[in-house]
């Protein structure tokens, strides 16, 4: 009973990620219709905040002030920070550049649990895995068109994105223990909207309620905010309490791989035997990576 409950986190990370890995193409049609990325993420996060309050435990606060500003720091490595380092590099360096940095993140995850958690060492089929799905989430964000353009500043912001997200992992493991995940989440979309205000106002968004009728819009908007926050932030939380941050951070290395099969589908983006073998890499990585942890179940 518990190795299959293990495999039902395994099948929720996974889920997360094919969501997350169709955002893009929701977020593009949102700024093709003047949205600017400020606006999404607030929308988005608010969105989330007000729907989880419906099913989540009514304690405001953290047992301590520690713990209270790990949730703050939470809201501010997972959300605000994250997402603001990644699009304003993407509007300084190529998106292939940003999309790749990106995802190294579950290495810099690795990296810092074994840091900070020595009891956690780095299996070699770990390193392996990571840098075979690596090498294939390159072929596919590059997708057959190999120029990569060095750009000091985005790239280095787009670093900082991965290192905001690798950290959001690490501070869910100090919380984890004490919290529920339904507690945690909700903490992590206040702070996440309080900490992505200072931001906002340096951003040209013009917050106009009208173009909240248009469907379009409010359908986008409702998948960004009900589905891929309000539920997968709540999955990908539970996969973290459950299987360990480094092992479910393996997964985002499917993310491009979705990313590039639905805007094939859905704006008719070109998919090169690259992009495929790409795809076998990245597959091939995470069976490694995934090999090299031992996990250990109680009988019973």
């Amino acid at each position: 009973m518990i190795t299959r409950k293990k495999y039902w986190y395994h099948i929720i990370a996974i889920f997360t990620v094919i969501v997350w890995g169709t955002t893009f193409v929701s977020t593009k049609i949102l700024i093709g219709y003047g949205l600017s990325p400020v606006e999404i993420f607030l929308y988005r996060f608010v969105l989330a905040y007000i729907g989880i309050w419906f099913f989540c435990p009514r304690t405001l606060f953290a047992n301590s002030k520690k713990d209270e500003l790990l949730c703050v720091a939470a809201g501010l490595t997972g959300g605000a920070l994250y997402f603001v380092f990644e699009n304003t590099a993407l509007g300084i360096t190529l998106a292939s550049n940003v999309s790749l940095i990106v995802c190294t993140s579950p290495i810099f995850t690795a990296l810092l649990t074994f840091l900070f958690y020595k009891k956690e060492p780095l299996r070699p089929r770990l390193i392996t895995g990571s840098l075979v799905a690596l090498v294939g989430m390159a072929l596919v964000v590059f997708n057959g068109s190999f120029i990569l353009r060095i750009n000091p500043l985005g790239d280095m912001l787009t670093v900082l994105a991965a290192l905001s997200w690798a950290f959001y992992g690490i501070i869910l493991k100090q919380l984890n223990g004490k919290y529920s995940t339904l507690f945690i989440t909700r903490k992590v979309f206040f702070y996440g909207i309080i900490t992505m205000l200072p931001f906002s106002l340096m951003d040209s968004a013009t917050f106009t309620p009208s173009l909240l009728i248009n469907p379009v819009i409010a359908s986008n908007l409702i998948f960004l905010g009900l589905i891929a926050s309000l539920l997968c932030f709540i999955a990908w939380n539970s996969a973290v309490k459950e299987l360990g941050v480094v092992q479910t951070s393996n997964y985002i290395y499917f993310v491009p791989l979705v990313t590039l099969l639905t805007s094939a589908i859905v704006i008719d983006e070109h998919i090169t035997i690259v992009a495929l073998f790409g795809s076998v890499f990245i597959l091939l990585g995470v069976y490694v990576a995934e090999n090299g942890f031992k996990l250990k179940f109680k009988p019973g």
